[in-house]
């Protein structure tokens, strides 16, 4: 055999290797598959390239809702392992809660001494703070005392009102302009409704200024009452914030094994 047909038959013989070099790896049946990153030869088919293991083709993405084989979801643990013991995952540690106010030591008997804020106070330890404190410009208040006061001294004054307005029907006259005068009953009550309102105009400056401090506010501010209608609408919403740490430089404690000493009247 001449040396031509010996070239001819080892090029067939590499071109033969190459094609089954391009398929190494592959079960019998099996539709041949390009290395990954490999484009295949003129007149051949072009099948999605082979990529690692594990790993969807370029372009491809996993069935919804799915994730590949081999993968946790974000923030799960994997398969077969536990969280160790006394920790909590980290979405559930819960953040510290802010403190209501500032905490206050408490007196001899446990109860919280008349200089500090009584938060949470009801009706009946609202009204006694209310006159013990009667004319107190220093500390805190906090919002339950002074809405308890309001409430109670409201409700005074429409018992006050109400109970005036029957006991004066009874022999009420009418003058000549039109004016309606009340009977000789009404004046009782008028004359206690004078006297509630003129004997709390200090204790009401006093609350609403120990208010103002636990708002870490100056109690000057109670001065804007004296603007028609703006002032009091202002006084009332700041009388309704919650109450601030830095509304403690308003206290004036008490010295340590003394008892809290009561304001005169």
């Amino acid at each position: 055999m001449s040396d031509d047909g010996r070239n001819g038959q080892g090029g067939q013989g590499q071109g033969q290797g190459q094609g089954q070099g391009g398929e190494q790896g592959q079960q019998p049946g099996e539709a041949p598959r390009w290395p990954y990153g490999s484009q295949p030869a003129e007149g051949q088919p072009r099948l999605s390239p082979q990529a690692p293991s594990g790993q969807h083709p370029y372009g491809e993405q996993s069935p919804s809702g799915q994730q590949p084989y081999g993968q946790q979801p974000y923030g799960q643990q994997p398969y077969g392992q536990q969280q160790p013991y006394g920790q909590q995952p980290a979405a559930a540690v819960a953040l510290p809660q802010p403190l209501y106010g500032t905490p206050v030591p408490l007196a001899a008997d446990g109860t919280v001494p008349l200089w500090a804020p009584l938060y949470g106070a009801g009706p009946i330890e609202s009204t006694k703070r209310f006159f013990q404190k009667y004319a107190t410009f220093s500390g805190r208040a906090s919002r339950s005392e002074y809405w308890w006061a309001v409430l109670v001294n409201t409700v005074v004054f429409i018992v006050l009102g109400i109970g005036g307005g029957i006991a004066g029907a009874a022999g009420a006259t009418t003058a000549v302009d039109g004016t309606s005068q009340p009977g000789p009953g009404f004046y009782p009550f008028g004359i206690v409704l004078a006297l509630v309102a003129v004997g709390t105009i200090i204790p009401w400056l006093s609350i609403g200024v120990r208010r103002l401090h636990d708002v870490d506010l100056s109690g000057w501010l109670i001065l804007l009452n004296l603007v028609p209608y703006l002032g009091s609408f202002v006084i009332l919403i700041l009388s309704v914030l919650g109450p601030k740490p830095g509304g403690a430089r308003f206290d004036v404690p008490a010295p340590q094994g003394a008892a809290p000493r009561l304001p005169q009247a």
